[in-house]
């Protein structure tokens, strides 16, 4: 019998991962299929119920849905726990379990892709929500300086608590980037979707800095002001993506698909 999967979010017609997940699935030779499911935004936990009832043995979350999904789990892996954040949950055994998969799709992406070295590296996290939630520890691990900015500092500065004493995670306002800058700078806002820019000052991109949008398939004001700014190499989401994707197909499959192809197919 065919293993049923979902990606669920709101809004969630744009999702690239039924295409990259049949994919895979074709490429391991996988008896699966995946689709994408809009729930309701006061119907997520209802949602997950149906597909649980309906035989279903695991789902992609996307926005904005990754902090309640960490509240329906019954088991919670390391990387979902750090985050407070899940977007990929295993149906098992009456229970269900949660990960987060978009640290290791983003390192996955920026080192192997990309060939950008993280370690020493000095990195501005536009954003404080699920998508900025689910990278912080994971950038952390691999030895990166994060500065967060958000709109509401508040939020920004919860995310950084937890990392008090390291020296290394600070919150500020996007008034306060004036004069600093970064190796690495991160929109892991959704103002891409809005057709808007966070409110960045010039010149915060460093020599040989690497701009990168979580956003995948336009090109974001974000990704626009970055080339502006003369930053060296400039990178949407895609990546992350597939890389994540493969992450939650080996966590749910235990088969690690290639992601080179699948990635070269959906560039092309």
């Amino acid at each position: 019998m065919t293993d049923k999967y979902a990606v669920i979010g709101n809004p969630v017609s744009h999702s690239k991962s039924p295409l990259i997940h049949s994919l895979f699935a074709q490429q391991t030779g996988q008896d699966m299929s995946y689709e994408a499911i809009e729930a309701p935004l006061d119907g997520f936990a209802a949602t997950i119920e149906r597909l649980r009832a309906e035989g279903y043995k695991g789902c992609n979350v996307t926005v904005p849905f990754k902090f309640e999904a960490y509240q329906l789990c019954t088991r919670l892996g390391d990387r979902a726990r750090d985050a407070k954040a899940a977007n990929t949950l295993i149906f098992r055994d009456g229970e269900i379990l949660g990960a987060n998969t978009d640290g290791a799709g983003l390192l996955a992406d920026i080192e192997k892709n990309l060939g950008f070295k993280l370690m020493w590296k000095d990195a501005l996290l536009l954003g404080a929500g699920g998508a900025a939630a689910g990278v912080l520890w994971p950038l952390f691990n691999a030895g990166v300086g994060i500065v967060i900015a958000n709109r509401t500092i508040e939020k920004a500065q919860l995310l950084a608590d937890e990392f008090k004493g390291s020296g290394t995670v600070y919150a500020r306002r996007y008034d306060e980037l004036a004069g600093k800058q970064f190796d690495l700078v991160i929109n892991a806002t959704s103002s891409g979707l809005k057709d808007e820019l966070p409110p960045l000052p010039d010149g915060i991109f460093k020599p040989g800095a690497l701009a990168y949008d979580m956003m995948y398939g336009r090109e974001t004001p974000f990704l626009r002001y970055a080339r502006e700014q003369g930053a060296t190499a400039i990178s949407d989401g895609l990546g992350m993506l597939v890389e994540q994707a493969a992450e939650a197909f080996y966590l749910w499959r235990n088969v690690r698909p290639d992601t080179k192809p699948v990635l070269e197919k959906l560039r092309a």
